[in-house]
């Protein structure tokens, strides 16, 4: 503690027990709370490490008359017991108070925008324009300390394991990664670009090559894409690689970050290892690469029971090639305005329609289509689902990838538990290699410097072919995506063949990165995930705009200090800038 800081506090709120009972003591901090009762003024005073309350005589302060919420105050005192009957349990310093003897005004409050206080309901936008009061408040506070919490537990974690935390560029070469870059002028060199990474991906592999072997990031990363509640323009991952890996190694290090973070937020020891699902039982039995595992409610495919159906609907889903399949909803009220109501939900998901069905307390099944259907259907349906009296059967049919994706959102809607605190790790592994786009074209699954399961795969099936790609998913939520990498340079070149990337194209983004592959490149594989969400996960909030210090609106706007605005005429010559006539006219106008 320095000099200055021992004139304006001696002791933080929560360090002041019974033991200091007798003591003069010395706090700083803001008025949490002003309570006047028979002249005599209560004040509760925040820091944060927490509460304590001071009791104090206006007849003897003068200053107490003009404090409010807020004001930034010290205060010097004698702790003393509180009277009995008025100890508050809650607090950690409520068998104490300071009885005041001076009480110093550090800089006074004006009129808040909002109550600094979890009850309060304040509107988002509010809220981010003025930032710093809001984390004031209890829950943003322990929302920041939990996030110190968990960077703590993972740089301890890695450190313990020999890893080396390195830094890489934050202005980069433009590489397709996924999403649209943010990009950034040179003003050295007019008309060049830089982009922030989307990721430390081509880095972390020449520190590879480089021989570090064990390396992590806490990086910043940099995405141009839509605002969702688990995305932002800007964002904190781990970064991390090693040398001489295999898919293993990396789970065994992840899951030990993991368990680290959890018991560092929620105090508890999650079990290892992890569950395990491939992609494809993932989207078989959950209709999702990043299923929660809380509940059950699993998919079941009916096309064995339809493949002699008369029923139209069935039959021409799975002649087609597609499949019939379904969950059991559990029991609950149903009612026509519900069924419709999930019927538009299914549509929105994808689907043509949806079956349901509702077995009746004598066993018959209920549903528009049950007299489409003979009895050993309607008995088979029943044992599939192990269905019971009261139980709502919903049913779809489609492609496969329709047809499981609508039923895992419905599942979702209908299954997902809230307000529980049980915390399911999982790994979904073995990803597809590449992805169709709606054109026919093949694009990457993960990213394109992920190595094949098989080679031969790759090259003749490269639809079919698997990757060596991993992710790590919490209650439903896909905290980040690792692989294995290609570390043979004839490999990386094939790779961006099949993308379409061609040579040229591959030798002006890349070439710097393939002749790197040509030196000595050890196998290697890593692994990088969001720490916004995993905090958010372990703090029970819905967005992670609640777990980020200062975030931006989902239209990607920072309401405190209005960024993005528009720069002068000068700064935008000097970096060989013009705007459009569009851009323009917004300008003025906005201006005017």
């Amino acid at each position: 503690m320095d000099e200055r800081d021992a004139v304006m506090r001696t002791h933080r709120a929560t360090e002041i027990t019974v033991g200091e009972i007798g003591q003069r003591v010395t706090i700083a901090g803001w008025v949490q709370r002003r309570r006047d009762h028979g002249g005599i003024t209560f004040l509760d005073i925040r820091d944060a490490s927490g509460i304590v309350q001071v009791v104090a005589d206006p007849e003897d302060h003068e200053a107490v008359g003009d404090i409010k919420m807020e004001f930034c105050v010290s205060v010097a005192g004698t702790v003393r017991a509180r009277p009995e009957g008025t100890e508050n349990p809650d607090l950690p310093t409520g068998q104490i108070e300071i009885g005041a003897e001076e009480i110093v005004v550090l800089s006074a409050a004006g009129t808040l925008p909002f109550m600094i206080d979890d009850r309060v309901e304040v509107d988002e936008r509010v809220r981010l324009q003025y930032r710093y009061l809001d984390l004031r408040r209890p829950r943003m506070a322990a929302n920041l300390k939990a996030r110190s919490g968990a960077t703590a537990a993972i740089r301890r974690t890695l450190d313990e394991a020999g890893f080396l935390e390195v830094e890489t560029p934050t202005l980069i070469n433009s590489t397709p990664e996924g999403a649209r870059d943010v990009l950034v002028p040179s003003r050295l060199r007019t008309g060049e670009f830089y982009a922030l990474p989307q990721s430390p991906q081509l880095f972390k592999q020449l520190l590879m090559i480089a021989g570090v072997e064990r390396y992590f990031q806490i990086a910043r990363c940099y995405r141009d894409e839509d605002f969702r509640s688990d995305r932002q323009l800007e964002f904190t991952q781990l970064d991390l690689e090693g040398a001489f890996w295999d898919r293993d190694d990396v789970l065994d290090v992840i899951e030990s970050v993991l368990v680290a973070v959890a018991k560092e937020l929620r105090g508890v020891d999650v079990p290892r290892p992890f569950p395990r699902l491939t992609w494809h039982e993932a989207m078989n039995r959950y209709g999702s690469d990043k299923p929660d595992i809380r509940f059950g409610m699993e998919i079941v495919d009916l096309s064995l029971v339809f493949a002699e159906s008369e029923f139209g609907v069935f039959k021409d889903a799975i002649e087609a090639g597609g499949t019939v399949r379904g969950i059991n909803a559990g029991t609950r009220e149903w009612s026509r305005s519900r069924a419709d109501a999930l019927t538009d939900r299914a549509k929105e998901f994808g689907a043509k329609g949806l079956v349901w069905m509702v077995v009746e307390d004598d066993g018959s099944l209920r549903s528009p289509i049950a007299k489409f259907l003979s009895d050993p259907e309607l008995g088979e349906i029943k044992r599939a689902f192990s269905a019971g009296p009261g139980n709502v059967l919903l049913l779809a049919a489609d492609t496969w990838k329709t047809t499981v994706t609508v039923l895992g959102g419905l599942r979702l809607e209908l299954g997902r538990p809230a307000n529980h605190d049980e915390l399911e790790f999982l790994w979904v592994v073995d990803f597809p290699l590449f992805e169709e786009g709606e054109d026919g074209s093949i694009t990457f699954s993960h990213h394109p410097f992920t190595s094949p399961k098989s080679l031969d795969d790759m090259r003749e099936r490269p639809r079919e072919a698997i990757s060596n790609a991993y992710d790590a998913v919490l209650n439903g939520i896909e905290l980040g995506s690792g692989s294995v990498r290609i570390h043979d340079p004839d490999v990386q070149r094939e790779v961006f063949e099949i993308l379409g990337i061609d040579p040229d194209t591959a030798e002006k983004r890349f070439g710097w990165f393939l002749e790197a592959l040509r030196y000595g490149t050890p196998p290697h594989a890593g692994f990088a995930f969001g720490v916004d969400r995993l905090v958010m996960a372990l703090q029970n909030e819905s967005s992670i705009r609640e777990v980020i210090p200062f975030p931006k609106t989902q239209t990607g706007l920072d309401p405190m200090t209005g960024a993005p605005t528009w720069v002068d005429d000068a700064q935008l010559e000097e970096l060989g800038i013009e705007l459009t006539s569009d851009s323009e006219a917004r300008r003025e106008e906005l201006e005017a």
